[in-house]
């Protein structure tokens, strides 16, 4: 390829962000005028600060953000664990007989729209613990998106594979090993994705309820001292793990599945 035409197709892919980003700059300049929010240089300086020593301990509630960002990583991927051990198969068996499928249906779709905080008194309940009350949270506000999704790529399958199967006199543990798995595949992926974002989204609210070590804890704790130029610090830290995340399971999809996967 010429190499005009790489530099265009570089400036293509590079310039779209740059300018969105260039353009979140420019409008929390504007608002961070007069209202007492940092700006991008007040918060660009706080940032090196925070980020000149994030492994310090200075006693149990007073800790660098790299420890709060692996505890919060900690308790995610326990609590994501735990969903998809029960919602992958879940889905599947969903998928496959229609019995259950009706069954399960309309408590999926009772409890699948409940709020993230409203399942966290009910842990702290049962449980008695402030880290296991995340990590049950977590785990049933990201069950759903893999059950919903493995679910549906079961149904996706065609019937005359189910047929030729039956024909076959495969076992149903070999149905699913070789003609359901591969297919799929793409669709438990996507729901792996939605997951993991969702058990994102939820251990930074639980965080700041429960307290301990976290990020969504030292959030809370930065207001507490009234601290907002860490408090947007925080909210990029999030933001970047979120989407380092993103883009592991993208290259994870892509690795295992012959389509290409979109963003």
């Amino acid at each position: 390829m010429p190499l005009r035409q790489r530099l265009g197709a570089w400036l293509n892919r590079a310039l779209p962000p740059v300018l969105g980003l260039a353009l979140l700059v420019v409008l929390w300049s504007i608002v961070a005028r007069g209202d007492g929010i940092p700006g991008p240089r007040e918060t660009w300086t706080q940032a090196l600060e925070v980020f000149g020593n994030p492994f310090y301990r200075n006693g149990p509630n007073d800790q660098g953000v790299g420890w709060n960002v692996l505890a919060s990583l900690q308790r995610v991927s326990i609590g994501f664990g735990l969903a998809a051990l029960v919602g992958i198969p879940l889905g599947f068996v969903i998928g496959r007989f229609d019995f259950l499928a009706r069954m399960f249906n309309p408590l999926i779709s009772l409890l699948r729209p409940v709020s993230p905080l409203a399942w966290l008194p009910i842990g702290l309940l049962v449980f008695k613990g402030a880290d296991p009350a995340a990590i049950w949270t977590i785990s049933i506000c990201s069950i759903w998106p893999m059950v919903v999704n493995t679910a549906v790529g079961v149904r996706s399958v065609p019937q005359d594979y189910i047929n030729v199967a039956r024909v076959l006199n495969l076992s149903e543990w070999k149905i699913a090993t070789t003609i359901l798995l591969p297919a799929v595949l793409p669709y438990l992926l996507t729901g792996v994705r939605l997951a993991v974002g969702t058990a994102w989204l939820v251990i930074v609210a639980a965080e700041m309820l429960t307290g301990g070590v976290g990020i969504g804890f030292w959030v809370w704790d930065e207001w507490n001292n009234l601290n907002v130029a860490n408090i947007i610090v925080a909210i990029f830290v999030i933001g970047i793990v979120g989407l380092l995340l993103e883009m592991a399971l993208v290259k994870l999809a892509s690795a295992f599945t012959f389509e290409e996967v979109k963003s």
